[in-house]
């Protein structure tokens, strides 16, 4: 879920930015030390939007750049679990399929792709249901829900995904489920 936070915390402005605007030389310390990281905290900085306040200014002992206290607002990206979202596929693997949310790729593993048992197709880079009714490629869009998160360091968070729910699945699929549905309360009330 993207989230504007904001974050009180310290930044560093290197000695080559002294001189300049003091608002400006903070944000820039900020956009290069703080966006792109993860923090398990609060998820992934997107970006910095609005240096609230400085304070401080201090110099500490064998480093030459000025270290402020700031306030800021920031949009971050943090998964949460149970979120459902929609990305788009970005690569296809025997072991499942990788799709793009925001910053991250989430894997959704081959027994989470379908109800389904599902075979790699891998001359033409696919997943293909048993009975090759349905089958998900690298640029498919997808709803998927998140069903495990781990954010712990900036190399290795994982994010599970499943399309194994009613309402979940590449868009094609959800539409056919819809009508075959719809087609179902039809006959009921008959």
């Amino acid at each position: 879920m993207y989230k504007r936070l904001t974050v009180e915390d310290s930044v560093r402005v290197p000695p080559q930015h002294f001189g300049e605007d003091v608002d400006e030389s903070v944000k820039a310390g900020l956009e290069s030390e703080v966006e792109g990281n993860i923090y398990e905290e609060i998820g992934v900085v997107i970006g910095i939007e609005e240096v609230k306040d400085i304070e401080g200014g201090d110099i500490k002992p064998e480093d030459a750049g000025v270290h402020y206290e700031v306030e800021y607002t920031a949009i971050v990206f943090e998964p949460e679990l149970h979120e459902v979202i929609t990305g788009e596929v970005v690569d296809i693997t025997e072991f499942g399929a990788f799709i793009r949310i925001g910053p991250f790729d989430g894997l959704c593993h081959v027994s989470q792709v379908m109800d389904e048992y599902v075979n790699l197709d891998e001359e033409n880079s696919m997943l293909v249901s048993e009975e090759e009714q349905h089958n998900l490629q690298v640029n498919d869009t997808v709803t998927a829900r998140i069903i495990a998160v781990s954010m712990e360091k900036q190399d290795t968070n994982k994010i599970n995904l499943t399309m194994r729910q009613p309402g979940l699945g590449k868009d094609e699929w959800i539409e056919l489920y819809e009508e075959e549905k719809a087609e179902e309360e039809e006959e009921q009330e008959e």
